[in-house]
């Protein structure tokens, strides 16, 4: 094949690899939509439940914004995970001038559980209300989130709904894949699919905020069930779909903000530790590293190959490919919040993830211990 047929067969490639998922995008975007207000509605009591590991920085900022809470009825519980900081006390301090908050101490963390999972277990244990709502201690919930959302479990005939907070991003590593949350999500997840069937490979959610109804919660097995996982943002969802029970996703980009991490290396090991269960599954990251290489990252080589070349019939392929690839990233900078400038460089945001993604699967399939939060998981 010479090197013309051969660069228009690569554009109409990727021109196709980039209209698959922005025709999904754009089904999607209208169908996440934010909960509908739940002012004046009579809802369940809820227990927020917060995991907190060494998070002096962040808790007493969570805390506060979860007692601001509005139009709900709700305890918050505050489970201290072995702090070696002033996490413990800043908590009482709190407690001690709001009755609606209780620190309790983490037992000791048994074999075989990851630490997120044993401490979101243990706090429903120790909840008292019928809904739980998991937080992560770096999340800042508005006035309406629980409620909102505890009126969206009722609708939505749910038995756990989930959404992704507005994601705060400072370093350029942030700003670069965070945002491809919303892009991976809404360009590959049907959700009218999701929907419209229990199939646990619909499942998706986000574990910085689950609330989930806690009769279902216990039939299903709860974090017990996915004791091993790093990732209950997935397996969670997944394992309620599994014991028939509907979940769903809202947008709560204006309910609840988070700063995930705060230095490039957070970044990287913070995906990294939850990349096989996603992305880089070994049954996925072959397909996923074709459709979004040939769809994000090879138009704009191909267009500069092509315009380099005097290829004009394959550059206008590529430029409309471009175009393509670019649009979701585009509409979910300005529909979620987040920064120009990583949207302007999508292609070199794809092409990190997928690095990313095999770094994550290779220190897998050699065996590498992943740590994280000062502890070390096979």
């Amino acid at each position: 094949m010479t090197a013309s047929p051969l660069l228009d067969t690569l554009a109409w490639i990727s021109l196709i690899c980039a209209l698959l998922p922005t025709a999904i995008f754009l089904w999607n975007l209208p169908l996440y939509r934010p909960p509908a207000t739940a002012a004046n509605r009579t809802l369940p009591s809820v227990s927020v439940l917060i995991p907190a590991r060494n998070e002096e920085l962040s808790i007493a900022n969570a805390l506060n914004t979860a007692l601001a809470s509005t139009g709900i009825d709700f305890e918050v519980i505050v489970l201290d995970d072995s702090s070696t900081d002033c996490t413990a006390s800043i908590v009482n301090e709190i407690a001690s001038c709001d009755h609606r908050v209780r620190l309790e101490p983490a037992p000791p963390l048994p074999a075989g559980w990851n630490g997120k999972q044993h401490a979101c277990w243990v706090l429903a244990s120790l909840a008292r209300n019928e809904v739980l709502c998991f937080v992560d201690a770096d999340v800042r919930l508005s006035p309406s989130a629980i409620a909102d959302m505890s009126a969206f479990l009722i609708d939505s005939r749910s038995k756990l709904v989930s959404g992704f907070p507005l994601q705060q991003t400072e370093t350029p590593l942030e700003w670069l894949l965070l945002p491809l949350i919303h892009f991976v999500l809404l360009g590959f997840l049907p959700l009218a699919m999701m929907r419209r069937t229990l199939a646990p490979s619909y499942a998706a959610g986000c574990g910085q905020f689950l609330l989930v109804d806690r009769a279902a919660y216990k039939s299903s097995g709860g974090h017990a069930a996915i004791r091993t996982t790093m990732h209950d943002g997935i397996r969670l969802p997944a394992l309620f779909r599994e014991h028939g029970f509907r979940t769903d996703l809202a947008d709560i980009t204006s309910l609840a903000t988070c700063r995930m991490y705060r230095s490039a290396g957070e970044v990287w090991r913070g995906l990294a530790k939850n990349a096989t269960e996603g992305l880089a599954a070994p049954a996925r990251i072959v397909p996923f590293t074709l459709l979004l290489g040939a769809g994000q990252v090879l138009p704009a080589i191909i267009l500069s190959v092509a315009l380099a070349s005097h290829r004009h019939g394959a550059a206008r392929i590529a430029a409309v490919a471009l175009i393509l690839s670019y649009l979701p990233r585009l509409l979910s900078a300005a529909r979620f919040q987040q920064r120009p400038a990583g949207a302007l460089l999508h292609p070199f945001g794809v092409l990190l993830l997928l690095i990313l993604e095999w770094y994550a699967l290779v220190q897998k399939l050699r065996g590498r211990q992943t740590t994280w939060k000062q502890r070390s998981y096979p």
